[in-house]
């Protein structure tokens, strides 16, 4: 009769292992990464709200021993109301050029698009200081001209992502085609001078369709070279023709009388013109001709006795 309450002692140890053995085989959900991957094809979404973000490289020792500190820094970003994310710059060339990276590990803060350098110490407790405290507001941002958003960042980080193409290019010749080092090199020098070489005809062509030149793009500019050179060639004509009118005008004068020649001249028997006022009449000029010739001839005919 009091044997019952001993009985139902082995079912409820069963009820308690079947429900441990239950809730063991529940799947619990892990806590997700509060750590963010910032990429080429999603870092603007870094230009709104507040961030911290540390490019690292996989082979750097700093950044090794940062990551520890870094991941338990993300885990209070949830807290903070800051995203907390991390940059590869061996997989992300372009951001790598768009942030100018020159020592590794580099962190910066960004709040609203505005870009600061991180500059303190690199703990957990120096972190959560510089964004709780809002010490970044001491710090002075990056200029704009050098914001990641600006087109001289957007050069640069094609720039980076070009190089990276060369050198993945450069291993893939040598490692996979088995093309000789220096056979690689030739073949990059020859592709940057042909390319060089098209680019800047392209150029030169852009130039002149822009910026055409004045004497050939006025529309009457052939014809106005036609006549002026029509001018010219009659100038030249014009000038023989005077040319041979004066041999002419020469040889007219010494087969005239001399009588009509010191008519025309009125000058002195020399051909030198006589000052105003002192100039012979006709008739008297013409004796004093006349009378020189006859004391020419006479000399002559003197010389000749």
């Amino acid at each position: 009769m009091f044997s019952s309450p001993r009985r139902a002692k082995p079912h409820l140890w069963i009820c308690v292992l079947t429900l441990g053995v239950y809730l063991s085989s529940v799947p619990v959900s892990a806590k997700p990464d509060s750590l963010r991957e910032v990429t080429d094809g999603n870092w603007e979404e870094i230009l709104s709200g507040e961030w911290m973000i540390e490019f690292y490289a996989p082979w750097c020792p700093a950044c090794q021993q940062l990551q520890p500190v870094w991941k338990e820094f993300a885990d209070w970003g949830e807290d903070m109301g800051v995203n907390i994310a991390k940059v590869d710059v061996t997989e992300q060339p372009g951001l790598s050029g768009r942030f100018i990276i020159t020592s590794l590990p580099t962190i910066y803060h960004c709040k609203d698009g505005v870009f600061r350098k991180y500059q303190g110490a690199r703990t957990k407790d120096d972190f959560l200081s510089f964004v709780d405290g809002q010490k970044w507001k001491a710090v002075e941002p990056v200029s704009s001209w050098f914001g990641p958003s600006s087109f001289l960042m957007n050069s640069m980080s094609a720039l980076f992502k070009l190089s990276m193409f060369i050198r993945r290019c450069h291993n893939y010749m040598t490692e996979q085609l088995g093309i000789p080092v220096w056979g690689s090199y030739v073949i990059f020098g020859l592709a940057t001078l042909f390319s060089g070489l098209a680019l800047g005809l392209l150029l030169v062509f852009i130039a002149d369709f822009v910026f055409p030149s004045r004497r050939f793009s006025s529309p009457d500019y052939y014809q106005k070279k036609q006549t002026m050179e029509q001018a010219r060639l009659i100038q030249q004509q014009e000038d023989a023709h005077e040319a041979d009118g004066e041999d002419d005008d020469d040889e007219e004068e010494e087969e005239e009388d001399p009588d009509e020649v010191w008519k025309r001249r009125r000058g002195s028997p020399e051909g030198r013109p006589e000052p105003r006022g002192q100039g012979f009449s006709d008739e008297a000029l013409r004796k004093r001709v006349v009378g020189k010739r006859n004391e020419e001839e006479e000399d002559d005919e003197e010389e000749d006795t």
